[in-house]
């Protein structure tokens, strides 16, 4: 699964030259896996309860192995967009129904080492996809990245097939289809509206239909799962677990990483490669200074555990999170890889505390019978989240660098050679803007980013803040204590 996210984001450059498309739709390379994925997780985790894990399991491997294909031999990037989104489904598919198979498997400890193992897979392929990617589109071109993720689906699909047994919940209740709607749609609409934003401004009706429609699916959501909670079934989002305030908090540090690192999975490759002509080689070692720690640092957290809390522990990761963006936001255009190290290495050793401790936090702070909805509503607002999070980000630097290009080019239309510029098209944006050079473009984009990351970096502080002060409670379940013992 970050093999498919991060992929495509080091190899967008190469995607734009052979598939051609518009700013918006080069943005939805990303996006559309992302907000399918975290759509249909929950979704997913019921199909799975009800039809059984493993068919599920495996049929989303199925699906990941066609649609990995598919991407190869896609004529144009709209057809490309909509099978990242079958992709995203299938990854939504795999992920719920294999976490529960796999809860079901192992027990006691064995189950914390488990899941430990599949953190750190993750962990791996955040730290090694953007390497592969790069390396394979040098030498193979692009078509070689979007086909790895599928032929890594193909042997997990073989083991599955050979060794994981048959289970389902016998007492799961028929999917929340009329929730699961209003939530795609609601998160669908959202992005499309933020995404057009840049080019035809927040007053443009391709803007407000979508956002107003997002708001009214967002309402129905809400008011459909209060109704079925009321009425005893089992909504996709149990709202009564809003009442615990360190639940809460936990649902704000899912969304930390992504405004503090997800989001620079996409935007610096594009910078790398498509502004400052590094190739992707070059670009995949930088990103391996970013995510590179991830795969070290949850065995730090799980052991600082057993010595601070880890309300502590989470907070002090994010303001070096923090520190680290903004010392990234003063790389200018001709910084080299020493300028670059610093700053990548402090955002990936940062994120990485928390990011070995929100998973276990996730249930860890309701009643144990409610870990199951916990961890499923923890999983979907952190895909989720990401999503928006490139949505926004990827709008907000759009427009700032638009405002850095204005006083350039008096007279001037540059919301169009702003938003080629934030996809790494650099000739698309120079010839948008009659006379403008290269320099002037790239000092421009370093400015632009440089504000941008001071936004990231005080979301990031102010996330830092607010879940320190809510986690240091006490914990009323008992179960934070418990769950650093069995790490230690």
């Amino acid at each position: 699964m970050p093999l498919s996210f991060t992929g495509p984001a080091v190899v967008l450059p190469l995607l734009r030259e052979a598939l051609g498309g518009s700013a918006v739709a080069l943005h939805w390379a990303t996006n559309a896996f992302m907000l399918s994925f975290g759509a249909a997780l929950m979704a997913a985790g019921a199909l799975a309860d009800n039809l059984g894990r493993r068919p599920v399991f495996l049929g989303g491997l199925l699906l990941a192995v066609a649609s990995g294909a598919a991407l190869a031999c896609a004529p144009n990037l709209l057809v490309f967009n909509l099978l990242r989104g079958v992709q995203g489904l299938a990854a939504a598919a795999a992920l719920a129904s294999g976490s529960a198979a796999l809860a079901q498997v192992v027990q006691g400890a064995a189950r914390t080492r488990a899941f430990g193992w599949l953190g750190a897979s993750f962990g791996a392929g955040l730290a090694f996809g953007p390497l592969a990617a790069g390396l394979l589109g040098d030498s193979l071109g692009w078509r070689a990245v979007v086909v790895l993720p599928g032929l890594v689906s193909v042997l997990a699909l073989v083991l599955g097939v050979w060794r994981l047994p048959a289970s389902r919940n016998p007492v799961a209740t028929r999917l929340d289809g009329a929730g699961t709607l209003a939530f795609t749609l609601a998160l669908g609409l959202f992005t499309l509206g933020v995404l057009q934003a840049p080019g035809q401004g927040w007053g443009a009706v391709q803007v407000v239909l979508p956002l107003a429609g997002a708001v009214l699916a967002a309402w129905l959501f809400w008011c459909t799962e209060a109704r079925l909670l009321r009425r005893g079934g089992q909504p996709m989002l149990d709202i009564s677990l809003l009442r615990y305030p360190r639940f809460v908090g936990v649902q704000l540090l899912a969304a930390a990483p992504a405004y503090g690192f997800v989001v620079l999975l996409v935007l610096l490759p594009i910078r790398f490669i498509g502004l400052e002509s590094r190739s992707s080689w070059e670009a995949g070692q930088l990103m391996l200074l970013l995510s590179g720690p991830i795969l070290l640092m949850p065995g730090v957290a799980a052991r600082l555990v057993g010595r601070w809390s880890a309300a502590a522990v989470c907070a002090v990761g994010l303001v070096l999170c923090a520190a680290g963006l903004l010392w990234l936001g003063r790389c200018g255009p001709l910084s080299g890889v020493r300028d670059y190290a610093g700053p990548l290495l402090a955002i990936g050793l940062g994120i990485g505390l928390p990011w070995g401790l929100m998973d276990g936090l996730a249930v860890s702070v309701v009643p144990r019978e409610r870990a199951g909805m916990a961890a499923g509503i923890f999983n979907t607002v952190r895909v989720a989240g990401e999503g928006i999070a490139l949505a926004l980000v990827g709008a907000g630097l759009a427009a700032l660098l638009a405002t850095q290009l204005h006083p350039l080019f008096p007279g001037t239309d540059v919301a169009q050679a702003a938003q080629r510029l934030a996809t790494g098209d650099l000739a698309q944006a120079m010839a948008l803007l009659p006379g403008g050079t290269r320099a002037e473009l790239l000092l421009a984009y370093a400015r632009a980013f440089g504000v941008l990351t001071r936004v990231l970096a005080g979301i990031t502080l102010a996330t830092a803040c607010v879940v320190f002060l809510v986690l240091r409670t006490p914990d009323p379940h008992g179960t934070e204590d418990a769950l650093a013992a069995e790490r230690g």
